[in-house]
């Protein structure tokens, strides 16, 4: 997987849609192999983007879970820990 998608699931704050929308750009940049698409390939570059957005955001509202809400903030933390002590060696 992408390392720039991050979980969008059960978070504190919740999800918003410009970050539903940062994760679908970026797996179609993914899959595409395309960080800009040239002008022929923009619109149906777009259109994916939108459409993975649109799945994206069904599948977390229909999602459940009896685990408690984690702390974005705390999670952030952690994963720059992680990469401190990947990235050192």
């Amino acid at each position: 997987m992408c390392r720039n998608i991050k979980p969008l699931f059960n978070f504190e704050p919740p999800v918003t849609e410009d970050d539903i929308r940062s994760a679908s750009l970026q797996f179609v940049r993914k899959v595409s192999g395309f960080n800009k698409p040239s002008k022929a390939n923009e619109a149906a570059f777009l259109a994916a983007v939108d459409e993975i957005a649109a799945v994206t955001s069904n599948l977390l509202s229909s999602l459940e879970t009896n685990a408690p809400p984690r702390n974005r903030a705390e999670e952030e933390a952690l994963a720059q820990v992680r990469a401190a002590q990947r990235f050192s060696k």
